[in-house]
């Protein structure tokens, strides 16, 4: 069945109400029918302009605020990416066939950001719904009193809920430093590693804090060797960050004084019992001795670490995965297996977020990652983990965090 040929401009043109599509900038790009109509502006007079030019504040009201407010609200939603409601405000418009003459109206207004391929703002949609009728509504005798009550109660509403909105936003951006903060202190960029090249990444799944679950790390171990990690905790926020942090930094630890991989994850698994919300915790780790040119690396149910042979051939390391933490009744010891690479290979380690998708089996995935590595074997590592990030994540934003590390070896 061939799908139907939809004339999309035709819809926003006969979409009912008041639609405008403005730049960031605040310019119009397009108006619907209704907009036009009910403004009685010619389209040719909104297309390109400046919106608070073609409808400014009345200037005979003191106590206007409705372009303050509505600026106010379509910088946040370009700003945050997040969709902005407005209370019923009241902002009167100009008769366009009384210049100076100003008419009363009532509005309640709602701009949504149209996100491009990169994630950032395009368009606005500016959608506004005309109550005036009901703020102006009579009928009958005493009519004209209860709708001056139905309008002081209707306004006074209004108002209670646009300070609502301001006081969750607040909070929501107070929340979202102390993530960023988080973030910052849980997952710090990596120190250089004397002549090895190495990338890291972190990209927070869409609508989340900016911090979750997944983690990365990079120990110095001795006889210039060096212990590389990843991990994902079940959940998103800031519960999940926590359990992250705590679990990173027993790893950190258990690396230095373990004498390989299986026994670092061992010392994590014992650890992570002790843990709230650490339970199906998955974990992989490598040990990089450059100077035999092996890898030897464990996994707690995590994907496997891709190896990238100069020619261009990828390896995955699937040959010492056990259960993730905390899924055994009891202790056991974990397998570990050695690699060997050739000088200029490249390892990436990665979590779910950059290969699975709901709607496809695992292994489709991983050939996604394999195909990208291949036709990217010669990009450093900084452009690699670039190019990885733009190709294998949705275009229109993970659902799931992502980390990933990438070391020339």
């Amino acid at each position: 069945m061939r799908e139907p040929q939809i004339d999309y401009a035709a819809v926003f043109h006969a979409l009912p109400g008041m639609v405008a599509l403005l730049t960031p900038e605040l310019v119009y790009v397009d108006v619907n029918d209704d907009f036009v109509r009910l403004t009685g502006r010619p389209r040719e007079q909104l297309l390109g302009r400046y919106i608070f030019d073609v409808f400014p504040e009345n200037p005979h009201d003191s106590a206007a605020a409705g372009m303050r407010e509505t600026r106010e609200s379509m910088l946040r939603a370009v700003a945050t990416g997040e969709r902005d409601t407005m209370a019923v405000l009241r902002y009167d418009i100009e008769d366009p066939q009384r210049p100076g003459h100003w008419r009363e109206h009532f509005w309640s207004p709602d701009n949504a950001p149209v996100l491009g391929t990169d994630g950032k703002v395009t368009l606005l949609v500016h959608r506004v719904e005309e109550v005036t009728e009901l703020i102006r509504a009579r009928g009958g005798p005493g009519g004209d009193s209860r709708a001056r009550v139905l309008e002081a109660e209707l306004y006074t509403r209004a108002r209670e809920l646009q300070e609502v909105n301001e006081r969750l936003r607040r909070a929501h951006a107070r929340e979202r430093e102390v993530a960023l903060a988080l973030q910052e202190a849980l997952l710090p960029a990596p120190r250089p590693l004397d002549h090895h090249q190495a990338a890291v990444r972190y990209r927070p799944a869409v609508g989340a804090l900016n911090v979750c679950g997944d983690w990365y790390d990079l120990v110095d171990l001795p006889d210039d060797r060096l212990a590389v990690a990843v991990g994902d905790v079940v959940g998103h926020g800031l519960a999940a960050a926590c359990v992250m942090g705590q679990l990173r930094s027993a790893l950190s630890a258990a690396a230095r004084v373990a004498d390989g991989p299986a026994r670092a994850l061992e010392a994590l698994g014992l650890y992570a019992r002790s843990v709230d919300g650490a339970e199906s915790t998955t974990a992989a780790t490598a040990f990089i001795d450059w100077d035999a040119r092996t890898l030897t690396y464990s996994s707690a149910g995590h994907l496997p670490p891709a190896l990238l042979h100069p020619d261009g051939t990828v390896s995955f390391l699937d040959r010492a995965t056990d259960p993730p933490l905390g899924a055994s009744p009891e202790h056991a010891i974990r397998p570990e297996a050695t690699s060997a690479f050739d000088e200029g290979a490249t390892l990436v380690l990665y979590t779910d977020g950059l290969i699975e998708r709901r709607t496809e089996d695992i292994d489709t995935g991983l050939a996604r990652l394999t195909d990208a590595l291949g036709r990217h074997r010669h990009a450093a590592p900084e452009d690699l983990a670039d190019a990885l990030l733009t190709e294998l994540l949705p275009a229109t934003g993970n659902a799931d965090d992502t980390a990933l590390v990438v070391i020339r070896l």
